[in-house]
């Protein structure tokens, strides 16, 4: 690994160790100075991809934004705790993982590029699908606490089918993958691949 590119993860880890410091016990005005703090380092760690060139820039850039995103994603969830800020942390970090896992796929061509994109979308539908379930399954949870027996059932029923719908979503996902691979195939060859998983996927 090069210099400059140590400098610039250095500078990115930075702005997620400065909320995880200033977001204990916060103030507004220690609240905007974090926030400051989150745009300050974030100019700094697109100053250092600078160092880069084509596509290398293009993912320092992107992981820069990643870990901005996020560490402004979480420094909400630390002033103002709740499910649905959590939900939008695990959202953000989904996000900036597909920036990024796209940009690396411009390193590649053809199907082998396709296929790297669909994994990263699968890669995103997945992460964005469990931290739905999540979200549904905890507040189900919550609110069965202040109810009946009745209502505990039906928070479990409704957690069992955020879990189904991610499996769901994730299995699509798979499938699309599969899909794509099959293209580097031609004839019986490419035929048997998209059988093989309609099989797999149950498609």
């Amino acid at each position: 690994m090069n210099t400059p590119y140590i400098t610039a993860i250095l500078t990115i880890t930075s702005i997620a160790f400065s909320v995880s410091i200033m977001a204990q016990g916060m103030s507004m005005s220690e609240y905007k100075t974090a926030e400051k703090t989150i745009a300050a380092d974030y100019k700094s760690a697109k100053t250092s991809c600078d160092a880069f060139t084509d596509n290398a820039k293009d993912i320092c850039l992107a992981e820069a934004k990643r870990t901005e995103k996020v560490a402004k994603a979480e420094l909400k969830a630390r002033n103002k705790p709740s499910t649905k800020a959590t939900y939008k942390v695990s959202v953000a970090k989904a996000k900036g993982d597909y920036a990024i896992a796209k940009e690396k796929c411009d390193d590649t061509t053809g199907n082998a590029k396709d296929v790297c994109v669909k994994e990263a979308k699968a890669a995103l539908i997945s992460a964005e699908a469990d931290a739905k379930a999540k979200l549904i399954t905890t507040r189900a949870n919550r609110a069965a606490k202040k109810e009946s027996s009745a209502a505990h059932v039906k928070a479990k029923e409704t957690g069992s089918e955020a879990r189904h719908e991610a499996t769901v979503e994730k299995r699509d996902a798979k499938y699309d993958v599969a899909k794509e691979k099959c293209d580097a195939a031609t004839g019986d060859a490419k035929t048997a691949c998209v059988n093989e998983a309609k099989k797999n996927y149950a498609k």
